[in-house]
């Protein structure tokens, strides 16, 4: 049976796990759903309340969130490791990609849809992408309670992007240093550490291997335009470790 991942086009954690998938030349079916619809296909996956993606079904059996989810691809297929054989730099890396998860995936996810939202014909294919085509004309019908929902849910106003904002550059900030000293976040090769922080931070520099219709730059709501403009030597160590490795 084939692996099958089930996943949002826009979710920086999907990513994640495509982006772990590719580079492990691993073939799987994705499986794209739409936000706000997802959850009786997730629970129905997993056996379980928590309707968060990404989920991957390995022969029937499923494995629920990135960090999970780069475990048992390591355990199941060896090849290509995503961790380092020293055991340092194995502590490390984890401890890197545990913090990216925590802190860096909810900042940038903060902090893109705080803008994004006020923009439905930009948001509305972005959340749809890879979905059936009337999915987008469907959000952007209802998009006041798509927003409603989407800002309730996940905590997003002007304060909590601002917080979002200012946790996005300390950790750029310091990632961007560990890169002017060496190649990798941990150890002498690339790992998931590095692989989490291009994935997370790429909505933010939106590369073109990423499955979404992005906007020009132009087009950008006001505060994201300006952010990654005057930001783009912030963002460029993760940018550029995406583009070597995925």
């Amino acid at each position: 049976m084939a692996i099958q991942l089930y996943q949002f086009a826009i979710s920086h954690y999907s990513e994640k796990v495509r982006w772990a998938l590719d580079y492990k030349g691993i073939a799987y079916k994705p499986e794209f759903l739409l936000p706000g619809m997802h959850a009786r296909t997730v629970r129905g996956l997993t056996g379980q309340k928590i309707t968060s993606v990404p989920v991957l079904v390995d022969n029937g059996h499923a494995v629920q969130g990135s960090a999970a989810i780069l475990d048992h691809l390591d355990a199941a297929f060896p090849e290509k490791p995503l961790l380092p054989e020293e055991p340092n730099a194995q502590a490390s890396a984890l401890a890197w990609e545990k913090r990216l998860d925590d802190e860096a995936g909810p900042a940038v996810r903060t902090f893109a849809y705080h803008n994004l939202l006020q923009r439905p014909k930009i948001v509305a294919p972005l959340l749809a992408a890879k979905t059936p085509f009337w999915n987008q004309y469907l959000l952007r019908l209802g998009f006041s309670r798509v927003d409603e929902i989407i800002r309730e849910t996940m905590a997003i106003n002007q304060k909590t992007a601002d917080r979002a904002r200012e946790t996005i550059e300390k950790l750029l900030e310091e990632i961007g240093e560990v890169y002017r000293n060496g190649r990798f976040l941990a150890g002498d090769q690339f790992s998931r550490a590095d692989l989490t922080a291009g994935a997370l931070f790429a909505p933010l520099f939106m590369p073109p291997q990423y499955p979404v219709p992005w906007p020009k730059p132009d087009r950008l709501p006001g505060d994201l335009k300006t952010w990654t403009r005057d930001n783009d030597k912030l963002l460029a160590p993760v940018a550029k470790i995406y583009k070597e490795n995925r």
